[in-house]
């Protein structure tokens, strides 16, 4: 039969991960990473490397992506990346979401995925979507192959990826 696990990945936004086994779902897990908004913007300083020092407060929204991972069939790539909805520029290999699987798969033993994502969420908005996509790509991962990573542990391997992909760990 078919088994549904249904739990709360958010106390702030409604934000769950849905897990379907059987045969045929080939242990299908999605989960819905949502965006945030900035309250209130300081800019501090302008860095060496180009970027700023901020000061803000991220508040979590209920504006969503999907992010679905699948085991893949065979094994000829490590992922496939499929995206539906808002165009996201760029090479597959530069999304966060497979930043973040490669990042994962350096020090854990994760096979072969298919990943699909569907925007809804506008890039290059300041909406966090990118950085969404990739926390909860690292929760989702965490989770379907059991990596048995603290909460910190997860804000590490986000917070590389991106400044403020850290904050959706536990958003």
């Amino acid at each position: 039969g078919q088994r549904y696990d249904f739990f709360r990945e958010s106390r702030f936004s409604r934000n769950f991960l849905l897990y379907l086994s059987n045969e045929k779902t080939n242990d299908l897990m999605i989960t819905f990473p949502n965006a945030k908004i900035n309250l209130g913007l300081n800019i501090i300083e302008k860095r060496p490397d180009g970027y700023h020092n901020l000061e803000t407060i991220f508040y979590p929204i209920h504006l969503q992506d999907a992010l679905e991972v699948t085991r893949r069939e065979n094994n000829d790539a490590p992922y496939t990346l499929h995206v539906k909805g808002t165009a996201i520029e760029g090479k597959p290999e530069d999304n966060l979401v497979v930043r973040a699987y490669e990042l994962l798969k350096k020090d854990h033993d994760i096979p072969p995925i298919d990943i699909h994502l569907f925007k809804h969420i506008p890039t290059g908005a300041g909406l966090g979507g990118g950085s969404s996509d990739c926390a909860f790509m690292i929760k989702l991962l965490n989770e379907k192959f059991r990596l048995a990573l603290s909460l910190e542990e997860m804000e590490d391997y986000a917070a590389r990826l991106g400044a403020d992909c850290a904050f959706f760990i536990r958003n």
